[in-house]
């Protein structure tokens, strides 16, 4: 598929390339749809095998934020950048002034933050070149709390749909991926009295979760296979494959990864099997929340509150799947495309 074929099929509104060699950086900016404000969405840095991949991600994350927004009931549009490179390099002032620039050359239309493979050091580098970008030190910092949060309500949303109670107390969920948002939410999980099994890559990470929380720990290949009440991804992507679910043994699946269904009809698969998804673009929106935050000068208490509708938000897509008896994830769909299509008739009303 060629590279305007890509733009096409999710109806992007641009998409900027940008190289500075000299600097060691490559990066690519998505802009998916500004209707509803400037796009937002983080800076992912990550070693990707081929610029196409690298293309073919970042358009799907954008695409992502879009519907993140909308649904979240926030003014902000879909955006989302990548920089192609080893995010494990020590020496990242100039890979990361070098995106500032990029940014800064959209003018405002785009507004970015940190993600998988940065951090809010490396924002304070881009703002040395521009001021679109939020996460900041002395501003709202570090999204993942909030979006740890915003998960946890959404599966207490799940627990509620699926069992008639929101506690968590005595079930076993299992959490992939113990980064910032992982390790926060089993902070929250153990202290409602959840069990918990976990599994990283970072084997230091995990033995964290298994002292701070009591957890169980079980290797990354095997925690697909844990017989459990509710499965979390709070890694990468694509986790709910045909692989995987061959092999998955929970009632529920809400964690607070992006892109979590390899394709859509994993998500029919999931409809079809009885297990309740919680859309990852509607359960992960406390990060975008706080930074939304940020640019409307919220309080963190403010933020938190309105993280905590990503419960009843959840409850209201829940209903609609049942109602017109499609995946939750076409229902979710459906609510956002519903906000965008109305914003957009209200602008068209005001000219």
């Amino acid at each position: 598929m060629s590279v305007f074929e890509l733009l096409s099929e999710k109806g992007h509104e641009q998409v900027v390339f940008w190289s500075e060699p000299e600097l060691g950086y490559r990066g690519i900016i998505a802009i998916h749809d500004s209707t509803l404000g400037p796009a937002l969405g983080g800076t992912r840095f990550w070693n990707y095998a081929t610029d196409h991949e690298a293309l073919v991600d970042v358009l799907r994350l954008s695409h992502g934020m879009t519907y993140k927004a909308a649904v979240a009931g926030v003014n902000l549009g879909g955006g989302k950048s990548v920089i192609i490179g080893d995010n494990r390099i020590r020496d990242r002032e100039m890979i990361f002034r070098a995106h500032g620039r990029a940014v800064e050359s959209l003018g405002g239309r785009y507004i970015t933050a940190e993600d998988v493979g940065t951090s809010v050091d490396d924002m304070e580098f881009v703002r040395m070149e521009t001021d679109a970008v939020v996460g900041v030190l002395g501003g709202s910092g570090d999204p993942s709390p909030v979006t740890a949060f915003g998960t946890y309500q959404g599966i207490r949303a799940c627990a509620q749909r699926r069992y008639g109670l929101a506690s968590l107390s005595g079930r076993h969920v299992t959490v992939q991926g113990l980064g910032n948002v992982g390790r926060n939410l089993c902070g929250f999980l153990a202290e409602e009295g959840a069990r918990l099994t976990v599994t990283d890559i970072d084997g230091d990470r995990v033995q964290a979760a298994v002292r701070d929380f009591g957890a169980q720990a079980v290797a990354p290949d095997d925690i697909y296979g844990v017989e459990a009440d509710i499965f979390a991804p709070c890694a990468l992507g694509s986790v709910i494959n045909d692989d995987t679910l061959k092999v998955l043994k929970v009632q529920i699946v809400a964690g607070a990864a992006n892109n979590q269904l390899a394709r859509a009809a994993h998500g029919q698969i999931l409809h079809e099997r009885g297990i309740l998804y919680a859309p990852d673009y509607v359960i992960n929106a406390g990060g975008l929340i706080n930074v939304y935050g940020e640019l409307h000068d919220w309080t963190a208490d403010r933020s938190k509150r309105k993280a905590q509708e990503i419960f009843t938000t959840l409850l209201r897509i829940f209903e609609m799947a049942e109602e017109e008896g499609v995946p939750t994830g076409q229902a979710a769909d459906r609510l956002a495309e519903e906000r965008i299509r109305r914003i957009r008739h209200l602008q068209r009303s005001t000219l």
